[in-house]
């Protein structure tokens, strides 16, 4: 039977807390450097809390390290992975191969997405580095997953939900390329999401002041099962930057989907985690910030991948502008698409004005299809009009939290002078208990037991109680509820004592690389250890992709996404068309765009002039 995981960001350890409670299987997050979100460091301190919650569950915790290391820095690497470790990692998440011989022996690694890794013959490589887990590129498709499926025998993680880099994991040079800033060390000005005029080799503007680089949202909540028949053991959701609502609702909705997954095929799949989610609020991805949504190419397929229009969350679609009532306060009234729809105070909205721009705004007072608010600019009748802010749903978010519970099923038997107690938890921790008995008899014997099941069953802690049987030998004594309450704690806190059995990760062997020895990687190495360890597991000729990066005509970007395609001017689509170079232009810098038809691939090079 296969665990499946369902993995969850978090920017801080309360967030991975809540992520927990919402039906995490495991959780990643940054340590105190070395992760490619600069702003989402955590300290030691902070990773050690989130793993000591997280492991009573039996989830597990990954650290990401995974950006280029520079030779000098080498020595703190290896100082904060063994802290990291100390804390209670579970593992680490590493893009520079330098960490196979920083972190400590036999510490699990998992490849980040950063590696690029979307070949088997790449897959093998890493695998015979003695990386445990591959996490894999977001462009392919099901049959390629499967390849490197059937090409390896690590785990293999996927991502299912969130922002999507628009070239491929970890070999992106455009953020380095305009401002100095590298997304391999952390520090992307995310250039992808900003607005560019499309000229032709001659200067012609074909398209003026979009985002033709950006692209929607990934959402697979509903490909679980593909992806899991296809290999993919972890359900992996983008997100370290984002806040609690966010993580909360997107992982509560995965969770959902997998628990289905397990129901449906209970002999198969099973969770790599244990615990029940209960209560709280009902998920709803619509209402969490989005650029629309896309499955990409999981299919094999193109489709309408861009969010050119708007790079940022417009929320969803509402209606139209009705009628608009100028003024300060403005008063809008709303042509709903759907009759059910209800609006609240303090909702956000949203409209693209004529130039194209996300402008949002808020309204203070709701009532029936009216919006009363601050005037804004831009806003005429007939807009189509969007709400990017529920604050009914945030509010929920909020105050309706769900609970995680381990179910405890507890036998208790009454001997004289002596009541015994026994429990074990769902994953398999047992404990005894057994104290002295009060000396007073019952008044009513044959009450004693539903007031045994009643106090024993309730929850403490994380756990669950339900009391199995109940057995009496001799006189049936007085068993106060206060009693009964205090024979509960004592075995929640026996339980607690009782050490976790986490689901075990696979752990790298260094193998020899199978197949072809000579093998040339395009990859980010930066300091000798990696670059050693390149050449000496047959890599052949190690480019350093820093040092082209400011090459002239070097390559910035290579990505399946196609402008081409999406505007219509595919020369498979429509035979005869020209397929010369176009160009992008955002103040004063120019990228010349190139299209490898036979690898159905577009490449982004420096072109400023």
């Amino acid at each position: 039977m296969r665990a499946l995981e369902l993995l969850a960001p978090a920017r801080t350890a309360d967030i991975g807390i809540a992520a927990v409670d919402c039906g995490a299987d495991a959780v990643y997050i940054a340590g105190p450097a070395f992760g490619a979100r600069q702003a989402a460091g955590n300290d030691i301190g902070d990773i050690r809390r989130l793993c000591d919650y997280a492991h009573r569950f039996g989830v597990r915790i990954f650290v990401t390290a995974n950006t280029v290391i520079y030779e000098a820095e080498l020595p703190d690497v290896r100082r904060m992975v063994r802290e990291v470790a100390d804390a209670g990692a579970d593992a680490l998440i590493v893009q520079d191969p330098a960490l196979v011989q920083l972190a400590p022996e036999g510490f699990p690694l998992h490849a980040s997405t950063q590696c690029a890794i979307r070949t088997p013959q790449k897959a093998r490589f890493l695998e015979s580095l003695g990386f445990g887990r591959l996490v894999l590129e977001r462009e392919l498709s099901l049959d390629q997953v499967r390849a490197i499926r059937a090409a390896v025998g690590c785990e293999l993680e996927f991502f299912v939900h969130g922002a999507l880099c628009v070239c491929y994991s970890g070999q992106c040079y455009l953020s380095e390329h305009l401002s100095l800033r590298s997304a391999n060390r952390g520090a992307c000005i995310q250039a992808c999401r900003s607005r560019y005029d499309l000229e032709d080799a001659s200067g012609k503007v074909l398209v003026r002041n979009k985002a033709l680089l950006s692209l929607k949202d990934y959402n697979l909540v509903d490909r679980l099962e593909d992806l899991a028949e296809a290999g993919v053991d972890s359900f992996k959701i983008e997100g370290r930057l984002k806040g609690m609502a966010y993580v909360q609702n997107v992982v509560r909705a995965y969770s959902e989907a997998l628990d289905a997954l397990v129901r449906k095929a209970p002999d198969r799949y099973r969770r790599a985690s244990f615990g029940t989610v209960r209560g709280g609020f009902a998920p709803d991805l619509a209402k969490t910030f989005n650029r629309g949504y896309t499955q990409l190419y999981l299919d094999g397929r193109r489709g309408a991948w861009s969010s050119m229009e708007a790079p940022t969350s417009l929320g969803e679609a509402i209606g139209t502008v009705a009628r608009l009532r100028p003024g300060d306060p403005m008063a809008v009234t709303v042509r709903p698409a759907d009759p059910g729809l209800v609006l609240h105070n303090g909702d956000g909205f949203a409209f693209l004005d004529r130039k194209g721009e996300v402008v949002g705004f808020r309204g203070d007072v709701c009532e029936g299809m009216t919006i009363r608010g601050k005037r804004v600019e831009g806003l005429t009748e007939g807009m189509p009009l969007y709400r990017n802010v529920d604050a009914a749903f945030g509010r929920r978010l909020e105050t309706d939290r769900p609970v995680r519970e381990i179910a405890v099923q507890v036998q208790v038997r009454m001997v004289p002078g002596r009541l015994q107690a026994g429990a074990v938890s769902e994953d398999g921790r047992r404990v005894d208990f057994s104290v002295p008995a009060p000396t007073a008899a019952a008044e009513h014997p044959e009450r004693i037991p539903e007031s045994v099941r009643t106090q024993l069953g309730k929850h403490t802690g994380p756990y669950a109680f339900t009391v199995a049987s109940v057995e009496i030998d001799g006189e049936v004594p007085f068993l106060p509820a206060s009693f009964l309450n205090g024979i509960r704690r004592s075995l929640s806190e026996a339980l607690d004592r009782q050490p976790v059995r986490l689901l075990p990760l696979r752990r790298g062997m260094p193998s020899e690389l199978p197949g072809p020895a000579q093998v040339t990687y395009r990859d980010n190495v930066a300091n000798s250890l990696s670059r050693k360890l390149y050449r000496s597991r047959g890599a052949g000729t190690v480019e350093d992709a820093y040092e082209l990066t400011h090459r002239p005509g070097a390559e910035l970007m290579r990505t399946r996404y196609c402008i081409r395609h999406e505007l219509g001017l595919c020369p498979r689509q429509h035979p005869g068309t020209n397929p010369a170079p176009l160009y992008l232009r955002n103040n004063g810098r120019r990228l010349r765009l190139t299209f490898d038809c036979p690898s159905c691939e577009m490449t982004v090079t420096a072109a400023d002039g």
